[in-house]
């Protein structure tokens, strides 16, 4: 009797992990047909699917379309532009303090708040987007007054 306990244990438990195999490459295909569709490499990332598919999107209207009613020189949109409407969208969508970077070359070494980093690259210009903790900055107390 317990043996068969243990036995249907272990195949529940093997059914479990190949049902996670499964969605991790259900997860896997779906990012990469969506890099291919939107001409993305996707680099680094710990954010989820979800956030991560909206950079992409975005970052690929943003570079098609540009953003709103504005009217960048030669309409197309310069990379501090760039950065700066995928930083606010992550703002406002996401909470603050986001950070975007984006160039055709640059490095980087940078801390972030776990679940909120993706290093991408569309086209030629490599996207870096990460989170960091906002704390309000006290100034020390002042010193004792000595007479």
């Amino acid at each position: 009797m317990e043996k068969e306990k243990e036995q249907e244990e272990k195949l529940v438990k093997k059914k479990k992990a190949i049902m996670h195999a499964h969605d991790h490459n259900n997860t896997v295909m779906r990012m990469a047909s969506i890099a291919i569709s939107l001409n993305a490499r996707l680099k680094a990332s710990d954010m989820p699917l979800h956030m991560q598919e909206h950079a992409l999107h975005y970052t690929r209207s943003l570079i098609t379309y540009g953003h709103g009613h504005h009217h960048y020189p030669s309409n197309k949109p310069t990379h501090t532009h760039l950065a700066r409407e995928l930083k606010k969208e992550f703002d406002s969508m996401y909470g603050p303090a986001w950070h975007c970077v984006i160039g055709t070359s640059f490095g980087s070494y940078v801390s972030h708040t776990g679940g909120a980093f993706f290093y991408f690259s569309i086209d030629s210009l490599s996207v870096l987007l990460f989170k960091t903790e906002v704390y309000l900055v006290t100034p020390p107390p002042p010193p004792p007054h000595t007479n």
